[in-house]
C-alpha cells in the first residue's frame, strides 16, 4: 500500500482533465529538462495522505496540440521528481462497437500511426538502447485501475490495442472503417509517445482510455465532432477522479516490477564508450560512474 513515506504517484491528465480535487498542500513546480519544457508545471501535493505529481498533457489552458506534446520532457519532469508510477488519462474514440462512449478501456497495445519515433526515445546520439516493448503497458497497475473501476460501478474493459493516430484532424471515414475492420480498439493521438519513454524511463506506466466516441466507421452515428467530444468529456472527467482516488492506495510502495528495471539488459554501447555529451544529458537516468 502507498503511503506518506513512498514516491510520488504521477497522474498525467488528457483532454477534459486538468486538476484533481481534494488535493491538498498543492504547489505548482517548475522542472527544466534537457529535452525542452513540459507541457506545464507539475502540481505537487496530497490525496488522501499519497503524495501525488499531476500533469495537464495539453497545458491548464490547452494549448498544446496532441503532435506537439514533448513527452521526452513531460516524462523525464516526473522521473527527476521521483515518480515511478504514472496513471495517464486520455479521451479516445471507440472503433467497435462494444466500447461505447462513455465507457473507459485499460489498453495493453499499441499500434504507431505517428510520425515521431525519434521523440519518443532519450537515446541516440552516441549511446544506443533498445528496451523490451512487447508488452508497453504496466499490467499490475492496469489491471489496480481497472478493478477501482469495478468497484465503482464504472462501465470499463480490460486489455484492448490502441492506435495512435498523428493529429490533429480526426480520422477519415475510410482510415476509420480499415482500423475498425482490423479488429483494433479505440483511437487516440497521444498515449504511445508517453509509454515508450516512461518505459525507458523504468517508471511503470498505465492508461485509461476513457471514450466519446465512435469515431467515423459507425455510418448509423453521428461522425466525431468537438462538440460530441466535449459532452462526453465532461461526464469521464469526473468518472477519471473518481478512478484515480480509487487506486491510488492499492499502488505498491516498492518499485519491483519488470518496468522498473527495463534498462537493465537495454544498453549495448559499452559503458566505456558512452559519450560525455549525451551522458550528461541523462544524467537523471543513467549511472555516472
Amino acid at each position: 500500500m502507498n503511503s506518506n513515506n513512498s514516491s510520488p504517484i504521477g497522474v498525467i491528465g488528457g483532454s477534459g482533465l486538468y486538476q484533481i480535487d481534494g488535493l491538498k498542500n498543492q504547489e505548482w513546480i517548475t522542472v527544466s529538462t534537457p529535452f525542452g519544457d513540459p507541457s506545464d508545471q507539475y502540481l505537487k501535493g496530497e490525496l488522501d495522505g499519497i503524495p501525488v505529481i499531476f500533469l495537464p498533457r495539453h497545458g491548464r489552458q490547452h494549448r498544446i496540440m496532441p503532435s506537439e506534446i514533448n513527452h521526452r520532457a513531460n516524462i523525464c519532469g516526473f522521473r527527476k521528481l521521483g515518480v515511478r508510477w504514472i496513471m495517464a488519462v486520455s479521451a479516445v474514440g471507440s472503433l467497435q462497437e462494444a466500447y461505447k462512449p462513455r465507457d473507459i478501456l485499460f489498453p495493453d497495445q499499441f499500434i504507431d500511426r505517428t510520425k515521431k519515433s525519434f521523440e519518443h526515445t532519450y537515446f541516440g546520439g552516441g549511446i544506443v538502447a533498445h528496451v523490451a516493448f512487447a508488452d508497453p503497458i504496466c499490467v499490475e497497475l492496469s489491471q489496480l485501475m481497472y478493478k477501482s473501476a469495478q468497484e465503482l460501478g464504472l462501465p470499463a474493459h480490460l486489455g484492448g490495442t490502441y492506435v495512435n493516430m498523428e493529429g490533429p484532424a480526426f480520422s477519415t471515414r475510410a482510415e476509420s472503417v480499415a482500423n475498425h475492420q482490423a479488429g483494433f480498439d479505440v483511437i487516440g493521438m497521444t498515449n504511445l509517445g508517453e509509454a515508450k519513454c516512461a518505459r525507458e524511463a523504468e517508471i511503470a506506466y498505465a492508461n485509461m482510455a476513457m471514450i466519446t466516441d465512435y469515431d467515423a466507421w459507425k455510418t448509423d452515428e453521428a461522425h466525431v465532432t468537438v462538440e460530441m467530444v466535449i459532452e462526453n468529456l465532461r461526464h469521464n472527467a469526473e468518472n477519471a477522479k473518481n478512478l484515480i482516488r480509487q487506486t491510488l492506495p492499492g499502488i505498491p510502495v516498492n518499485e519491483t516490477l519488470p518496468c522498473h528495471n527495463a534498462l537493465a539488459t537495454a544498453v549495448l554501447t559499452p559503458r566505456s564508450d558512452w559519450d560525455e555529451t549525451i551522458l550528461k544529458k541523462l544524467d537523471w537516468l543513467l549511472p555516472q560512474a
